[in-house]
C-alpha cells in the first residue's frame, strides 16, 4: 500500500511497473484522478450550475448560487436516504426527482427533468479537466497491452460518463471496462471491489489501482490484495493553507468565495496541490517549507501577474518589457514563458535599476529640501556614509569634519548635512557633478541594454510606490530624452499618487493606488518576504562603471537563506510550468482556451486572497524558516535586519494583535511572523484577521487609555506626548513601544498605564543614539536597584518592580542621557513590558502599602544622584548650594 508523499515519484513507480509488465490490469478512479474539476470541491459545481440555470431563465432570480448549491446537496442526500432496500447508490435523474420540479408554484416552473440533468452534465463536461499525468500512465499501459479499467463511485450513467471521458488527451475509451457504483448498487467501500475482482477474473496482486479516496481507493482494495497508489489531492498542510485563506474544505461546507461563473476557481486549487506534490523530497524541513511557499503561494500569484503583464503589453502594442533587477531575473522568465504559452508577441528582459541609483540620478543638487529627503531615505547612515554615497570625501565638506561618525537619525542632523552640501556654489557644483555623472552612467547602461531604443519604456516590478519609475522619469527629462516610462506592478499603494501626478502610467495587478485597501495595505505593509523570495542571488545595485557595468553591493544573505530562496523560486517556476502545460494541452485539444488569470475579477480576488492570507497568517513552520532571513536596507546603509527582529522576541509574551498592528515598519517588517511564532498570540491574531473578534477586545474595560511618552530637551522643554494604546493580552500582560528623534534629548517621562493602576514593570529597554556615536546603545531597567533611584511624578515606587500610578498623567522619569553617559541623545526606541491592575478612575481606591525600606532607599538614591549632578556642574560650591536649599526648605524659608 503506497502512500503519496508527492505525486511524481509514485507515478514514476507505476510507470516502471507497467514498463516491466509487472501488472496485468491498471485500474483507475475517475473523479479527482483521471478527471478533476476547476472548482475547489466537487459540490461547488452546483453553485455554478445555479448561475448557469439562472442565466438561461430556468432558475428564479431570487435563488442565489449558495442557495441552489444547498438545495442540490440536500436533494442528493434525500435521494440516497430514500432508496431503502435498494442501497444508497443513485443516478443523477434520481437526485433531480427530489428537487421541487412539479409542485405547485415550484421555482423551476414546468421545465422537464431531463433538461436539468442535461444542463448539469454539460457543465460537468466544461469544468472537468483531464489529469495529464494520469493520461500519460494510461498511454503507457496501452503501449504495453496492460488492460485498463475504471472503478468509480458515481451517479452518472454509462452514456453520461462516456461523454465526460471523451477527450483527445485520453484517446479511445470504448474498450475500457467501467465499474460504476450506481450500476451495481454498491460503492467501492461496501462491495464494488469484490464485483470488480470477480468480473475481471484476476488475482488481486495482478491489479494496480490509482485513486484519491483514502478508504475507497486505498484501504479497502489494499485489504483485498490489490496494489494501490493513493493519489491524494489535498494533504494536511495544504488544507491548513486553504483554511487560512478562508477557503471551505468540508465537502458539504459553506459556499466557496471568488468563483467565476464560467471558469470556477480557474483550476487553481487542484494545480496548487499538484505543484506542491511535484517536488522531490528535500534534505531539510526548511527546504520543504520553502518549496511549498513557492509552489502553493507565490507560484500562482506570480503566474497570474506574468500573464497579466504579458497581456497588457500585447494589448498596448508594447513589444518589450523591462523587468527591474534584482526581481527582474525571475519576473522576465515568468513573463516570457507566459507569453510563449499564450502565443503573445511580447518579450521581457531584465534591466539593472534600483531605487538608490534612480534617486541619485534624478536629484536636484541645488534644492536643499531634495538633498535632505535623499539623505533621510537611507536608514541610520552616518555623515561619512552619506558623503560617500554622494562621492564626496570628508575633506570636501569642512563644516562636517567633526560629525563624520554622527548617525543621521533625526531631522536636525539631516538639515545640517543638507545645508552644508548646498550652502556654497562650490559644493553645489561638486554635488551636481556627482549627480550628472551618475545620471549619465545610468543612461549609458540603459542604452547598452536597448531600453532606450524605442519610443516607450515599460517597467515591470513588484511595485508599491512607483519610486523607480518616478525618479527615472525625472532623470530622463533632465537628459532631454523624450520617453515617459510606464509601469506594470503587482501592487501599488497610495504613494503611487506622485507617479500619477507626474503624468505617468502605472498599473497594478492586485491593487492600484491603494485600492482595494485591504490588499494594498497588507501587501505593502509586509513586502520584504515577497521581495526576498523573488530577488536574484546577488547584492543590490549601487551604481554603474564608466562602461555601464552594474556595481553591486555586498549580499548579506547566508548560504541557508540562499538555498531556501532558490527553492522558493523553483517552486514558483514549477507551478507556472504546470499551469502552462494545461494552457498548451487545452489549445491542442481544440476545446477552447484554458482560462487566463489576467482579466477576470474572480481570478485577481482569489490570488489576492492567497497572498494576503500568507502575509497575515504565516504558519509556525513558515515563521521558523523565514524569520531567520535578513533584509538589507539597500540605500547606502550597511544595516541588515532579520524578518523576525531579535529585539522583539523577548516581548512576544506581552504582545496583543493590536500591538502587532501598531508596530512601525522598522520595528518589524512582517508583524504576522511574530504572532506565528507563539501559539496563543497566533490564535488571537487569526481570530482578529478572520473578523471573529475586534482588536479592541484586548483593551481594558471602560474608556480606552494610552501609555504616553514625553521627552525633555536641553532647553528644559517637555515635548508633546507620543501615545500608544494600552492593551491587556491573553497572558494578562501589556506592551508599549515608542520612537522619537530630537537632537538634544535629555530625559523622558512615561505614563505607563495612562490611568490609575498598580503596575508591575518587568523591563524597560531604550535603544538610543547618543553623543554622535555610530552605533546604538541599549539601556535597560529591569532590577529593583534600577527602579529605586528614578523620579516618580504622581506615582510611587512600592518596592521590587511595583509602582502605583494615581492619575492618568502620573509618570516615571528615565534619565536617558545620564544613563548613556553623554550630554544628550538624538533618537531612541523605548519599549516597556508590564502588567497592570487598573484602579478606580475616581482616585478613591485604597492605596497599596509602601515598602518603607524601599522608600528610604529610593530617597537616598535620588539624593545621591542629585549631589552627583551638582558636583559635576559646580563642584563643591554646587553641593554646598544644594545643601543650603534643602536646609531652607526644612526650616520653612521659601527664599
Amino acid at each position: 500500500m503506497a502512500k503519496q508523499e508527492n505525486a511524481v515519484p509514485l507515478l514514476d513507480n507505476v510507470h516502471r511497473v507497467i514498463a516491466d509488465r509487472g501488472c496485468a490490469v491498471l485500474s483507475l478512479d475517475v473523479f479527482d484522478t483521471i478527471l478533476w474539476r476547476r472548482v475547489p470541491r466537487p459540490k461547488d459545481v452546483f453553485a455554478l450550475l445555479g448561475a448557469r440555470l439562472r442565466a438561461e431563465g430556468l432558475c428564479p432570480p431570487w435563488m442565489g448560487d449558495a442557495t441552489f448549491r444547498r438545495m442540490r446537496i440536500g436533494a442528493e442526500q434525500t435521494a440516497r436516504r430514500g432508496r431503502v432496500g435498494l442501497g444508497s447508490e443513485v443516478s443523477l435523474a434520481d437526485i433531480w426527482r427530489f428537487m421541487p420540479l412539479d409542485t405547485p408554484g415550484a421555482p423551476f416552473g414546468d421545465t422537464p427533468l431531463e433538461r436539468f440533468v442535461a444542463a448539469e452534465v454539460a457543465l460537468e463536461r466544461e469544468l472537468t479537466v483531464v489529469d495529464l499525468d494520469i493520461a500519460e500512465v494510461i498511454r503507457a499501459a496501452r503501449k504495453q497491452d496492460v488492460e485498463v479499467v475504471l472503478v468509480s463511485d458515481t451517479y452518472f450513467t454509462e452514456d453520461q460518463l462516456s461523454h465526460l471521458l471523451d477527450r483527445p488527451e485520453l484517446g479511445p475509451m470504448e474498450d475500457v471496462r467501467v465499474f460504476r457504483s450506481n450500476q451495481h448498487g454498491t460503492a467501492k467501500s461496501t462491495g464494488l471491489w469484490e464485483i470488480v475482482l470477480r468480473d475481471l477474473g484476476r488475482a488481486p496482486e495482478q491489479i494496480v489501482h490509482i485513486g484519491d479516496h483514502p478508504v475507497a481507493d486505498d484501504e479497502v482494495p489494499a485489504g483485498l490484495g490489490v496494489r494501490t497508489v493513493h493519489y491524494r489531492r489535498l494533504d494536511d498542510p495544504y488544507r491548513d493553507v486553504l483554511r487560512r485563506e478562508r477557503e471551505p474544505v468540508d465537502p458539504h461546507g459553506d459556499h466557496a468565495p471568488d468563483l467565476d461563473e464560467r471558469h470556477g476557481d480557474f483550476g487553481l486549487t487542484s494545480l496548487r496541490a499538484k505543484a506542491v506534490h511535484s517536488g522531490v523530497p528535500y534534505s531539510t524541513s526548511a527546504l520543504d517549507v520553502a518549496w511549498r511557499f513557492g509552489a502553493g503561494v507565490l507560484g500562482p500569484v506570480l503566474t497570474g501577474f506574468a500573464e497579466w503583464a504579458a497581456r497588457r503589453a500585447h494589448d498596448t502594442g508594447t513589444r518589450v518589457l523591462w523587468c527591474t533587477m534584482r526581481e527582474g531575473e525571475l519576473l522576465s522568465q515568468l513573463i516570457n514563458d507566459a507569453a510563449r504559452a499564450r502565443g503573445l508577441d511580447v518579450e521581457a528582459r531584465p534591466v539593472w535599476l534600483s531605487r538608490f541609483v534612480t534617486s541619485l540620478a534624478g536629484l536636484d543638487a541645488h534644492d536643499t529640501e531634495a538633498v535632505h529627503a535623499f539623505i533621510r531615505t537611507g536608514y541610520r547612515l552616518t555623515v561619512r556614509q552619506a558623503l560617500s554615497v554622494l562621492e564626496l570625501q570628508p575633506g570636501d565638506v569642512p563644516g562636517l569634519a567633526t560629525e563624520l561618525d554622527t548617525v543621521i537619525d533625526n531631522g536636525d542632523v539631516a538639515d545640517r548635512v543638507a545645508r552644508a552640501l548646498t550652502e556654497t556654489p562650490h559644493l553645489c557644483n561638486r554635488l551636481a557633478v556627482t549627480v550628472t555623472a551618475a545620471r549619465e552612467r545610468l543612461i549609458r547602461a540603459l542604452r547598452e541594454a536597448g531600453a532606450l531604443d524605442g519610443p516607450d519604456l515599460t517597467l515591470v516590478d513588484l511595485g508599491w510606490g512607483g519610486t523607480i519609475q518616478r525618479h527615472l522619469a525625472r532623470a530622463l527629462d533632465i537628459a532631454r530624452i523624450d520617453i515617459a516610462p510606464a509601469g506594470l506592478y503587482l501592487a501599488t499603494d497610495a504613494r503611487a499618487e506622485r507617479v500619477y501626478l507626474a503624468g505617468l502610467r502605472a498599473e497594478g495587478y492586485l491593487a492600484q493606488a491603494g485600492h482595494p485597501a485591504d490588499v494594498a495595505a497588507t501587501v505593502t505593509r509586509s513586502p520584504e518576504i515577497v521581495e526576498q523570495c523573488v530577488n536574484a542571488l546577488c547584492g543590490s545595485l549601487i551604481g554603474f562603471t564608466e562602461d555601464a557595468a552594474p556595481i553591486l553591493g555586498v549580499a548579506a544573505d547566508s548560504p541557508s537563506q540562499n538555498a531556501e530562496r532558490r527553492t522558493v523560486q523553483d517552486g514558483v517556476l514549477a507551478f507556472q510550468r504546470l499551469w502552462n502545460r494545461y494552457v498548451t494541452a487545452a489549445a491542442n485539444a481544440g476545446e477552447g482556451p484554458w482560462p487566463d488569470l489576467a482579466e477576470p475579477e474572480a481570478a485577481r480576488n482569489r490570488l489576492a486572497r492567497i497572498l494576503v492570507a500568507a502575509l497575515e497568517s504565516p504558519t509556525a513552520d513558515e515563521a521558523a524558516v523565514f524569520g531567520n532571513w535578513v533584509h538589507e536596507d539597500n540605500f547606502g546603509s550597511a544595516t541588515v535586519t532579520t524578518l523576525l527582529p531579535r529585539d522583539l522576541k523577548p516581548a512576544i509574551p506581552y504582545l496583543s494583535p493590536g500591538d502587532l498592528h501598531d508596530l512601525d515598519m522598522r520595528d518589524s517588517f512582517w508583524p504576522a511572523l511574530i504572532s506565528a511564532s507563539d501559539t496563543g498570540l497566533g490564535a488571537m491574531a487569526r481570530a482578529v484577521a478572520e473578523g471573529a473578534i475586534d482588536r479592541e477586545a484586548f483593551d481594558p474595560a471602560g474608556e480606552p487609555h494610552d501609555s504616553r511618552l514625553r521627552y525633555r530637551t536641553a532647553d528644559d522643554r517637555w515635548h508633546e506626548p507620543i501615545r500608544r494604546r494600552v492593551r491587556i493580552n491573553h497572558n494578562g500582560l501589556s506592551f508599549a513601544r515608542f520612537r522619537f528623534e530630537h537632537h538634544d534629548t535629555v530625559d523622558i517621562s512615561i505614563a505607563i498605564p495612562g490611568r490609575p493602576a498598580i503596575v508591575r514593570v518587568d523591563w524597560i529597554e531604550a535603544e538610543v543614539i547618543a553623543g554622535g556615536r555610530r552605533h546604538g546603545e541599549v539601556l535597560r531597567w529591569d532590577r529593583p536597584e534600577d527602579f529605586v533611584g528614578l523620579h516618580y511624578a504622581d506615582c510611587r515606587y512600592l518596592g521590587g518592580n511595583l509602582m502605583e500610578f494615581d492619575t492618568s498623567y502620573a509618570a516615571v522619569w528615565l534619565p536617558l542621557a545620564r544613563r548613556a553617559g553623554t550630554r544628550v541623545v538624538s533618537s531612541a526606541q523605548v519599549t516597556v513590558a508590564f502588567a497592570m491592575l487598573p484602579q478606580s478612575m475616581t482616585g478613591m481606591a485604597p492605596r497599596m502599602p509602601v515598602d518603607r525600606r524601599a522608600e528610604r532607599s529610593a530617597r537616598a538614591a535620588r539624593l545621591t544622584e542629585r549631589l552627583r549632578e551638582e558636583y559635576r556642574a559646580a563642584g563643591v560650591k554646587g553641593v554646598a548650594a544644594g545643601a543650603g536649599r534643602v536646609a531652607r526648605r526644612k526650616l520653612g524659608d521659601g527664599t
